[in-house]
Parts: structure tokens; sequence; C-alpha cells
């Protein structure tokens, strides 16, 4: 039998993996360097030449990232929902639907990268127009603006917080984290997005240890 709360704290990591990843490979095999002076057609030409690599980064980071939410969602619904139902209901809601978001993102960026590779092959410029409007469509859905993951992660804390369920050191962070999500959707503000990145992985990482280590809550799910 699977214990919720245990599956829960293996998905908090794993989700904070990702984001590590994705930092890394990002400032690394990923990074061409000051591209300030390249055309769209020159970042793209870079992207096609690490095809494979950007796709399962993607893959990781986007869509493997947002199954597993699903489970830690679904997890701290059960740890949480005995002394905050209703706050948990709503911070549920906000969760999936951020599940469905980022998964929507990767794929939409994975396979939009397929679509534009076969189309450089006869016309480059075309595909440099169509893969900004993908990059778009992608940044839109969960890629640029974390103001639905923010809104989870304050609700989480929150009812966290209410139910003396998790540490206040770690409701603190969860609070500046989700607001730092949620600022993301100002443009002006969008670099916050790193911010709430990185805090993530602290928060993701505290998170994880605690509901692995923490005496199990039998709250009729198993």
């Amino acid at each position: 039998m699977i214990n919720l709360q245990k599956t829960g704290g293996v998905a908090a990591l794993i989700e904070a993996l990702a984001y590590t990843i994705g930092f890394v490979v990002m400032a690394t095999l990923l990074n061409p360097g000051d591209t300030t002076r390249w055309s769209t057609a020159q970042k793209l030409a870079y992207t096609l030449d690490n095809k494979a690599l950007f796709q399962s980064w993607t893959l990781f980071i986007y869509v493997i990232f947002g199954i597993v939410l699903v489970v830690l969602a679904a997890a701290l619904h059960d740890w949480l929902k005995v002394k905050s139902a209703g706050v948990m209901q709503i911070a549920t809601s906000f969760g999936l639907i951020w599940a469905g978001l980022v998964i929507a993102s990767g794929m939409v960026a994975s396979i939009g990268l397929e679509t534009v590779a076969t189309l450089y092959a006869s016309d480059a410029v075309q595909a440099a127009s169509a893969w900004v409007a993908i990059n778009a469509v992608q940044n839109g859905l969960g890629g640029g603006v974390e103001i639905v993951g923010g809104i989870w992660v304050l609700l989480i804390s929150f009812a966290a917080h209410r139910s003396d369920s998790l540490p206040v050191g770690l409701n603190i962070v969860g609070t500046l984290v989700g607001l730092a999500g949620l600022l993301t959707v100002v443009p002006l503000l969008g670099n916050l997005g790193i911010v709430f990145g990185l805090g993530q992985i602290v928060w993701f990482t505290w998170l994880g240890f605690i509901m692995l280590h923490r005496p199990i809550r039998y709250t009729g799910t198993r």
C-alpha cells in the first residue's frame, strides 16, 4: 500500500531537482553566451543544433515536473485538509491547474520545435517567425508567468500556518516565493521568475524532507 505523505515527500524532492537541473543546464549546456547581436534565425539555429538536449530538458523540467506536481498536490491536500478544508479545496484546484499549464507549456515547446525544425530546412526566416510565436504561447502557458504557481504556494503556506502543520520558517519562505510568483504577471517584474524558481528549490526541498521524516498522519488515505 502506498502512503500518500511519503510519496508526496519524494515528489517534492523531484520538483526541487527539476528546478535545479533546469537552471544548471540553462546556464551551462544551453547557454550560447552573449546573444544581444544575434538575429532570431541565429538563436533558432543554436536551439536546433542542440535539439535533442533542448527537448530532453524541456520534457523533464515541464512535463515530468507537471506530472509529479499532481502527486504532490494530492498529498498536500490529504495532509492539510483536516484543519483547512476550504482553503485546501481552492489550493489543490490551483495546484492541478498549474500542473496542466506546465505540462502543456512543455509539450508546446517540444512539439513546436519539431515542427519548426522541419520548416527550417526549406525556409529559415519563416521558421524563425514560427518559433517566436511558439515561444509566446509557451511563455503564456507557464514558461514566463508564475501567477498560478504563486497562488498555489501562497495558499499551501496559509493552510499550513492555520493548521500548524509546517514550520513557521517554511511558511515564510513559501509566502515570499508565492508573492514573487504573483508579481511576475507585471511585465517590468518578469525577472522575479528567477527568484520564484530559486525559492522553489528551497521550498520543495524543505517540504520534501519534512513529509518524508515527520510521523505519518493517517487520515483515511493510504
